[in-house]
């Protein structure tokens, strides 16, 4: 299955598709495309950067147009595919507020488990995707991204549930949020706590507090595991030598990236490329 509304003068693309057929599968290798996967079938593996992620029956996972996505067809995935043109997660952040949770939230995409309830929600919602591909008309790609929005924050909504358990106002969260985006956009030449304390007219000491308050991770630890996802992308998904990366990354110096690479996960980057290679082979 694979249903296609595309608006060539928006440039506009949104795809509900189960990976069944092969066009679908090409999907996964085309640029600046959100997706919405739910493991509706059956448990399954997929790998996301380079990395295996398994995903339950009934678990949701969100992916960034940044993430680099491998599976296999007839994963008994469903998933929704839509590009910025279509859908803005940035611009319309006041209608769903995702951004910095569902999306750009953290250096792995987030997953979110379905209740038996949320998944007659989720089964209900996907129907009616089905059926408004039936409907060709002028307004069928404003439906689809009122569906979209919808779903958007129902998975938003038990995300911050799922994710604190302690009770916050909307003020916390949306500073945790703005954290997260603001670690997006400046990760490759910001690499302390201060740099974005000062960015949201707060002490180091309160994001620390607060974070901890949350059960999130410490606000350094985010700002290098998105460090470490970008530079693992490079060295699995580019010919660019550890010295490069460094250097793209924000560091003034090749060692200094190696040593910070080690801190990170044991090894230097170019023993780490190499035992991956192996275990994916």
């Amino acid at each position: 299955m694979k249903l296609d509304y595309i608006s060539p003068k928006e440039e506009s693309v949104f795809t509900l598709t189960n990976f069944s057929c092969e066009p679908s599968m090409q999907l996964l290798e085309k640029k600046g495309f959100y997706k919405i996967l739910w493991a509706k079938e059956r448990d399954t593996t997929i790998i996301v950067d380079g990395y295996r992620m398994e995903l339950l029956k009934n678990q949701v996972v969100f992916c960034t147009p940044l993430n680099i996505m491998e599976l296999t067809k007839g994963s008994g995935l469903l998933a929704i595919v839509f590009n910025r043109e279509f859908y803005c997660i940035r611009d319309h952040d006041q209608e769903v507020s995702c951004y910095g949770f569902l999306f750009f939230g953290s250096s792995l995409p987030p997953v979110v488990s379905l209740s038996e309830k949320e998944i007659k929600s989720f089964e209900a919602l996907f129907f009616m995707f089905r059926e408004e591909f039936e409907t060709k008309d002028a307004i069928q790609g404003e439906m689809l991204r009122v569906l979209l929005k919808r779903m958007l924050i129902k998975a938003t909504r038990m995300i911050k549930k799922d994710q604190h358990a302690t009770p916050l106002q909307t003020p916390q969260y949306d500073l945790v949020r703005q954290y997260h985006v603001l670690v997006e956009q400046h990760f490759k030449e910001k690499h302390t706590v201060s740099d974005y304390a000062e960015l949201l007219f707060k002490s180091p000491k309160t994001l620390s507090n607060l974070f901890k308050k949350t059960g999130d991770s410490a606000p350094l630890k985010i700002i290098n595991e998105r460090i470490m996802l970008e530079a693992k992308r490079l060295l699995f998904y580019s010919d660019k030598t550890a010295e490069e990366i460094g250097y793209e990354l924000g560091f003034n110096e090749a060692a200094h990236f190696s040593k910070f690479f080690k801190n990170q996960t044991g090894v230097p980057p170019a023993t780490f490329k190499k035992k991956h290679k192996q275990r994916l082979s």
